[in-house]
C-alpha cells in the first residue's frame, strides 16, 4: 500500500471513502515546480497505480488562483549550468510523461488561472481536464529560448490541430479556457468558481464506474501516445540541447527583468 506521507513538495490528500486521491500543486510563484516537486510528480503516478484503494485522481493547484506557473527558474538555471542537471531533469521529464500515460487510474485535472511548463504536462495528459473560462494555458518553452519539449510535441497535436498547435507553441499566445475547450485542448470549460466542484463531480462519477473497464479503455486509447513516443524523445533532446545554448540565458534574464527577450 502506498504511503503518501513521504510527499513533501506535493500536497497529497486521501484516498477518501470514494477512492479519490487529491494532488495539490503547492509552492511559491503560483505553484512553481521546483526540483523536489518535479521528482515527486514523476513518482506519484507509480504509487497511485500500485494502490488498490485508488479509483480516481483529482489534480489541482492549491486554492483557486493558479494551477501552476511551471518549472522554477532555480531549476532552469541549474539545468543551464551543469550536464548532470540536464541529464537528471531530462530523464525525469520523460518518466513523468510515460508514468502518467501508463497509470491505469483515471486522472481529472481542475485548472484555475495559469497553467504552464512542467505543470502543463498534467493538464494535457490528464484523462479529463476541466478549465475555468479565465484559465491561462501557455507553453513557455520558446519564450524561454528552448524547444517545446516535455509533452507538447506528443500530446498537443492529438488534442487539437497542427495549425493550432504551431500557432500557440511558436507564438506563446495565451490559450484561454473557452478557446481551449473550443479547439479540443480541454474536456470541459465552466465558470471559474465552478471548476473545482465540477472536477470533483466528474472524479466521483468515474470513481464509481467499472474499474477494469475504465482502466482498459484508458490503456487502449493511450496507445495513440505510445506509438508516438519517438516524438517525445526527439522533442526532449532538442529542448535540453537548448538549455546548453545562449538563447536560454537571455530568456531567463528577460523573465527575471520582466521584459521582452532580445534573441540574437
Amino acid at each position: 500500500m502506498a504511503g503518501y506521507e513521504k510527499y513533501n513538495a506535493l500536497d497529497v490528500i486521501g484516498p477518501d471513502d470514494q477512492g479519490i486521491v487529491t494532488i495539490q500543486l503547492v509552492g511559491p510563484g503560483l505553484h512553481a515546480i521546483g526540483a523536489d516537486a518535479h521528482r515527486e510528480l514523476v513518482q506519484i503516478w507509480l504509487d497511485v497505480a500500485a494502490d488498490d484503494r485508488v479509483r480516481a485522481v483529482l489534480i489541482r493547484g492549491e486554492g483557486e488562483q493558479a494551477y501552476s506557473s511551471g518549472g522554477s527558474f532555480d531549476v532552469v538555471e541549474e539545468i543551464t549550468a551543469t550536464w548532470e542537471a540536464r541529464q537528471r531533469v531530462m530523464r525525469e521529464a520523460r518518466e513523468l510523461v510515460r508514468n502518467l500515460i501508463e497509470c491505469p487510474v483515471p486522472v481529472i485535472a481542475a485548472v484555475n488561472g495559469p497553467a504552464s511548463g512542467a505543470g502543463l504536462v498534467t493538464v494535457a495528459l490528464a484523462d479529463i481536464t476541466v478549465a475555468g473560462r479565465n484559465a491561462k494555458i501557455v507553453d513557455g518553452h520558446v519564450r524561454l529560448g528552448v524547444a517545446a519539449g516535455d509533452h507538447a510535441a506528443l500530446a498537443w497535436p492529438m488534442l487539437t490541430s497542427m495549425a493550432k498547435v504551431k500557432y500557440y507553441l511558436l507564438t506563446n499566445e495565451i490559450l484561454r479556457g473557452e478557446e481551449a475547450e473550443r479547439i479540443g485542448m480541454v474536456s470541459v470549460c465552466v465558470d471559474d468558481d465552478q471548476v473545482q466542484q465540477t472536477a470533483r463531480a466528474i472524479a466521483e462519477r468515474v470513481a464509481g464506474g467499472s474499474r477494469s473497464a475504465i482502466a482498459a479503455t484508458k490503456y487502449a486509447l493511450n496507445n495513440w501516445y505510445r506509438q508516438n513516443f519517438p516524438l517525445l524523445d526527439a522533442s526532449l533532446a532538442h529542448e535540453f540541447l537548448g538549455f546548453s545554448g545562449p538563447d536560454v540565458v537571455e530568456g531567463v534574464a528577460s523573465h527575471r527583468e520582466k521584459r521582452s527577450p532580445n534573441f540574437q
